[in-house]
């Protein structure tokens, strides 16, 4: 009898153990490198206070990240990315294209519970972004001007027109979800929506109305290790 409850009470045991490693080994921290494509727009008012009829452009991101646990399938995930942001806006025959790379850094909170032999995941929370450069470009039948994006809190009546001026602080949420296979792999959608404008304030116009927000969503495939 006492041999069978020690058998029993070392198979639990061993049973515990087993269960407890796989639990840590599931929960522990990991690192994760991504990129993918964004779909991007500028959102807003223009100067007289209408809103804005740009088009979506094409854009992409890369980064990496590091998923932090701190609760039973809850992780904190701050992350670096590099992405490129902007929109297209047709006037008459005229389309003017403006493209801002951005540095961000994203601060989310993941919810991850099992599905099948892999993950289903839920994450959302801030992002912080800053403008390293940028180009914007207007084309007309068969004239084509660039302009290198400046980045001002301010534009002053002095200020050349031969740039583009935006703030290059931007501040926003992010909402994504995915699945992530057993062996690291994984693919999310994400969405994005800026809180803050990103257009300078213009002193030589006291009317100007202009109220500009990046907006965007994408697709991204990455490696968990």
């Amino acid at each position: 009898m006492k041999t069978r409850f020690f058998s029993l009470l070392i198979i639990l045991t061993l049973t515990g153990t087993v269960t407890f490693a796989q639990s840590s080994q599931k929960s522990k921290m990991s690192f994760g490198i991504l990129g993918g494509v964004n779909f991007q727009n500028l959102n807003g008012k223009d100067a007289g206070g209408d809103k804005l009829t740009n088009d979506m452009i094409l854009g992409y991101h890369a980064g990496l990240n590091v998923q932090i646990p701190i609760a039973p399938q809850f992780y904190f995930q701050p992350g670096l990315m590099f992405s490129t942001k902007g929109a297209k806006e047709s006037s008459g025959s005229v389309t003017s294209t403006v493209r801002i790379s951005y540095i961000e850094l994203p601060l989310n909170l993941v919810y991850k519970a099992e599905l099948g032999s892999g993950y289903f995941m839920l994450g959302f929370g801030p992002y912080i972004g800053y403008g390293v450069s940028g180009k914007e470009k207007n084309e007309g039948g068969t004239l084509s001007v660039n302009r290198d994006v400046k980045f001002k809190n301010v534009v002053e009546m002095s200020d050349p027109i031969t740039f583009a001026y935006y703030k290059a602080l931007d501040l926003g949420g992010n909402i994504f979800a995915g699945f992530q296979l057993g062996n690291g792999i994984f693919a999310q959608l994400d969405t994005q929506l800026g809180m803050v404008k990103i257009n300078p304030e213009n002193k030589g116009n006291s009317n100007d109305k202009t109220s500009v927000k990046n907006t965007g969503f994408g697709l991204s495939l990455g490696f968990r290790f």
